[in-house]
């Protein structure tokens, strides 16, 4: 008996929830995101079918692109509380196996367990989920949540893959940099231009040289991935919010001051609905405006005082907004509040959220 890491990643999960709704459309190219309608402008795409995926159409694709690429694909709209719901029976089943359970959103979850035989359990796993939600899930094994996260994604779909330190060599060091998680196409790209292409030529790389081009933490952090390493905690005390955002990008763009200043005070108004709800105070108000074709500015401000007053929110997101240069068309609003820490004493408990 042994401790594990194991990472349960849902397979399409948004779009599998939307096939359960819409068994017709098994086995083809469905795409999910914003209203369902691929010719309304600024809409992206929530996920894809692996169908769809065939296409290159993946998630963050503006909808008019996936369009382009797959003219015969079925477009549906984003229901988020469908999917929430559709997480919440999936984490429920988790918890009913001997496992810690670390939710990392609707469609993943990390587990630490004891056992002599992972593969069992993880199958075990697996079998209960399709039973009891209909949807099917990767299983990753890992001596932590590193090797966990990266083997999940090696047994896609529905299947159960160990990456330890025992295989990480063989499995691992002939990928490019940017298959550790953690490591992005940027990063990846300036790690590059130091001559390492590999995980295995990251992981022999000098630390001090890594530390003079990335930073002292980022790194000897980016080695310290290469080499398999990574945390082996499961955390299963709720995750706290430290702050709520809300924005909008229109269809249109505003050139208006006024209508400008119309919405970033609804979106305070939001934000500050988020926080009464939530049992916090707002202690810093940003505001981030985007302007045509692409440029984004974000201002803050710190109140005076920690509040959930909408009024004081909202004249506080007004007055940022005031610092802006508003002669370009804008085509995206934000309104973000950070939380003060820790939270007030009143704050409600999950089950009373729920």
């Amino acid at each position: 008996m042994r401790d594990w890491i194991l990472h349960v990643d849902l397979d399409q999960f948004i779009a599998a929830v939307e096939l359960l709704r819409h068994p017709e459309l098994r086995g083809k190219p469905v795409v999910v995101g914003g209203s369902g309608d691929p010719t309304q402008p600024r809409t992206v795409a929530a996920t894809a079918t692996y169908e769809a995926r065939e296409y290159g159409i993946h998630s963050g694709m503006p909808l008019r692109t996936a369009l382009k690429r797959c003219p015969d694909a079925i477009f549906l709209p984003s229901d988020p509380p469908a999917y929430e719901a559709a997480s919440a029976r999936v984490m429920a089943v988790l918890r009913e196996f001997p496992v810690l359970v670390e939710i990392w959103g609707w469609d993943e979850a990390f587990l630490g367990a004891t056992t002599d035989d992972p593969e069992t359990l993880a199958a075990a796993i697996q079998h209960a989920v399709h039973a009891r939600t209909q949807l099917t899930c990767s299983v990753g094994i890992g001596d932590n949540k590193h090797q966990a996260k990266l083997a999940s994604g090696l047994a896609k779909p529905a299947g159960i893959h160990r990456l330890t330190s025992d295989n990480w060599a063989e499995t691992m060091n002939d990928r490019p940099t940017h298959a550790l998680w953690g490591i992005g196409a940027k990063t990846a790209k300036k790690l590059a231009g130091l001559g390492l292409h590999t995980v295995a030529q990251l992981a022999a790389a000098d630390p001090a040289h890594l530390a003079r081009h990335f930073g002292p933490t980022n790194g000897p952090w980016y080695r310290y991935l290469a080499l398999g390493k990574g945390e082996a905690e499961v955390v299963t005390t709720p995750w706290i919010a430290r702050g709520h955002s809300r924005e909008t990008t229109f269809r249109h763009d505003l050139t208006d001051k006024a209508d400008i200043a119309h919405h970033v005070a609804a979106l305070a108004t939001q934000v500050a609905h988020d926080a009464d709800k939530a049992g916090r105070q707002v202690a810093r108000v940003s505001v981030k405006v985007r302007f045509t074709p692409f440029l984004t500015r974000t201002r803050q401000s710190k109140l005076a005082t920690p509040t959930t007053d909408p009024a004081t929110i909202e004249q506080a997101a007004l007055t940022i907004l005031d610092r802006y240069d508003l002669t370009r068309p804008v085509r995206l609003l934000g309104v973000a509040v950070d939380y003060t820490l820790p939270p007030r004493d009143d704050q409600p408990t999950l089950e009373a959220l729920e």
